[in-house]
Order: structure tokens, then sequence, then C-alpha cells
């Protein structure tokens, strides 16, 4: 009973756990965001894209 108790107190090395737990959640978040971005940037693009070939064969 007193080794579980004594593990159970023991907070050696929790710092170190929350802030990987922390990096790990801007992680996700950065690459979500990054992913959503790379989303609408190749929409804008291709937007861009097909107005430009529009106006140079005089149909826009």
């Amino acid at each position: 009973m007193k080794l579980i108790n004594r593990i159970l107190k023991d907070e050696a090395g929790a710092t170190a756990i929350e802030y990987g737990l922390i990096a790990a959640l801007i992680a996700v978040a950065a690459i979500t965001a990054m992913g959503a971005l790379g989303n609408s940037l190749s929409n804008t693009f291709s937007l861009v894209s097909g107005d430009m070939t529009k106006a140079q064969s005089g149909k826009y």
C-alpha cells in the first residue's frame, strides 16, 4: 500500500508531460489551419487562372 501511495504522490516529470501535451495541441491546431489555408489558396488560384484564360480568349 505504501508503494501505491508513493507512486500516486510522485509528481516528477509531470511538467514535462504537460509541456508535451501543449506542444501536441499546438501542432494539431497548426496542421489544421495550414490545411484550411492551403485549400483556400488553391481555390483562389484556380479562379484566377480561369479568369485569365477567359480574358486571353476574349470571352471575359
